[in-house]
């Protein structure tokens, strides 16, 4: 199976366990169009309602830049309605440059960020109980790989093997890592205090009424 085809599999059916009926969201650059592609026929093929955004190369930066106050305050009633109503939600993550905002007007920023607000509280309640499935993930660019230190090959064959990509079903090798790392979950939620201690530091710190979450790729399989 091609590798963007068993990504796809992996991301609409293990990190978000899409539905027939169910609302879903994407939202990516332009790079990823061949992943996008993909996940859009599983998707689709499973029976959700699929909808999409691709941002454009400096997007970002040329709205914080051009800009007046009234379009820095405007959020899109499309965007808080798909936040509030949704069921899935993809970030494919594919950089055209990963310092592009770098320059960007700070008070603007920050003007924008006010804005946007009431959306990403709801957002961050609604994937802190799961009624939004969210997940992250990665499509290697040019600009990812720079980043890393890698040509664009090796950081491909790095980030599809750290999703279990070349395994023959991907899905397994995820059950695999959330069963072992539950063990551990388990055991740091009884826990109200950890030490790290070496030669050279011994730290004790508080975990008590701490809530640890097994990291097994549903919410970020970028990890």
């Amino acid at each position: 199976m091609d590798i963007l085809k068993k990504y796809a599999h992996l991301l609409v059916h293990y990190c978000l366990e899409l539905k027939a009926g169910e609302k879903f969201y994407i939202s990516t650059t332009t790079l990823a169009e061949p992943l996008l592609r993909e996940v859009y026929r599983e998707a689709i093929k499973v029976g959700a309602l699929v909808d999409f955004q691709m941002s454009f190369r400096e997007q970002h930066k040329i709205f914080l830049a051009e800009a007046n106050d009234d379009q820095l305050d405007y959020v899109l009633p499309a965007y808080q309605q798909m936040m509030e109503t949704y069921d899935a939600y993809l970030v494919i993550r594919a950089p055209y440059n990963v310092r592009e905002d770098q320059s960007n007007d700070p008070v603007k920023s920050a003007k924008r960020q006010k804005a946007l607000n009431v959306v990403n509280q709801i957002y961050s309640e609604r994937i802190a109980d799961r009624s939004l499935k969210r997940c992250l993930c990665q499509f290697p660019t040019q600009a990812s790989a720079q980043e890393a230190g890698m040509s664009l090959e090796e950081y491909e064959d790095f980030v599809y093997s750290a999703c279990h990509l070349y395994a023959e079903k991907p899905e397994n090798e995820w059950l695999k890592v959330r069963a072992e790392q539950q063990n551990v979950v388990d055991y740091l939620n009884q826990c109200d205090q950890i030490t790290y201690k070496n030669k050279k530091s011994d730290i004790t710190f508080s975990v008590k009424n701490r809530i640890w979450i097994n990291s097994d790729g549903r919410s970020n399989m970028e990890k």
